[in-house]
């Protein structure tokens, strides 16, 4: 039972290590989208192309406030930092249940 223990614990590490990634990914669109960057940068072409799917759906799920705020990178955030704490630490604690 301990390699099935710790593969659920490097799945949840990695999984972990993903979710920090993204989260500081949608943090960067959204300072480079205050700023209006240059567009044909290719930092922030990546940004984009890493962000604007996930974006893109929430922001048809959510409604538009007054003001055209947009609080699709908030929802993801929040989204992210759910799973963080529900996904990831349910994954370690089976894991530990099972050593």
């Amino acid at each position: 039972m301990f390699l099935i223990a710790n593969f659920l614990v490097a799945v949840a590490q990695v999984l972990d290590y993903l979710l920090w990634a993204y989260m500081w990914i949608v943090i960067g669109r959204v300072i480079v989208s205050c700023f209006n960057a240059d567009a044909k940068n290719a930092f922030v072409r990546f940004l984009y192309g890493a962000t604007e799917p996930v974006l893109e759906r929430v922001r048809r799920a959510l409604p538009v406030f007054a003001g055209g705020i947009d609080l699709s990178p908030f929802v993801v955030w929040i989204a992210v930092l759910f799973l963080q704490r529900f996904l990831v630490r349910s994954l370690y604690d089976l894991a530990h249940a099972l050593n």
